[in-house]
């Protein structure tokens, strides 16, 4: 695993403490850049970043909650008066609601996936890629869900419309600002074994035994695939829906 390829890069990651984003924070300062996590709980924010420093790379953690959008320019603002760039940011923080039909969910609901897994990424969007422009270039990645591309979990409506939604607005995004070396893409991750996917009942080894490959997805292999498309290696490729889901939207 290279160590230098990302060097003295500065990257971000929200929802940074568990699951998928710690394994990508984890990737790309293995990479060599310096990864800032954030997140809502400071324990395991702190924990990801103390396994980081074991390694010998570089981390900072910030608590910070990106459905709060004057929160989320202050986490911008305190990254460039800090390090003066923002080269690498991964909007992976997301909320999903507990399996409920459509007409049982609240508004509070409603408000509370959207403000996160749309507008939050929104906010977050619009302040790295000003700060991106200013510096003549970066790459962004949005994390979404194949449950926003096909065959939305039937008790996930909210989830699954919020991850549409994030495609949509990204793609829109990275078509606006390739021309200003910004390049935008998207990961949408399948069955991946994380907390997220985890509810009372749930049977995983029939939700592996579904997949073509026959087994569940692991966030390191998510972060792999997110690594790619923040390198160097992938500076052609702008506006895609990378699915990292054992073959399941091929199925």
């Amino acid at each position: 695993m290279s160590t230098v390829e990302a060097k003295n890069k500065i990257a971000l990651v929200t929802g940074g403490g568990t699951g998928i984003g710690k394994a990508t924070a984890q990737r790309l300062a293995a990479a060599g850049a310096h990864v800032i996590v954030t997140g809502r709980r400071a324990a395991t924010l702190d924990s990801t970043v103390a396994e980081i420093r074991a390694k010998g790379h570089s981390a900072e953690a910030i608590v910070n909650d990106i459905a709060d959008v004057a929160a989320v320019a202050h986490l911008h603002d305190s990254i460039l008066a800090q390090h003066g760039r923002l080269d690498i940011a991964f909007n992976n923080a997301g909320f999903r609601e507990t399996r409920t039909h459509l007409v049982d969910h609240s508004m509070d609901t409603y408000a509370q996936v959207f403000d996160t897994n749309v507008r939050g990424v929104f906010a977050c969007l619009q302040h790295q890629i000003a700060a991106m422009r200013a510096q003549g270039g970066g790459a962004i990645v949005v994390n979404a869900s194949v449950s926003g591309l096909r065959n939305p979990n039937p008790g996930f409506a909210l989830y699954s419309a919020s991850k549409a939604a994030v495609v949509s607005l990204a793609r829109s995004a990275a078509m606006e600002e390739a021309q200003h070396g910004v390049r935008i893409n998207i990961v949408a991750p399948g069955r991946v074994k994380t907390d997220m996917i985890m509810e009372p009942g749930l049977d995983l080894d029939a939700v592996a035994s579904s997949l073509p490959l026959h087994r569940m997805g692991t966030p390191e292999e998510v972060a792999e695939a997110v690594h790619w498309l923040t390198s160097d290696a992938a500076a052609y490729v702008v506006g895609h829906v990378l699915c990292v889901d054992g073959g399941f939207m091929a199925s």
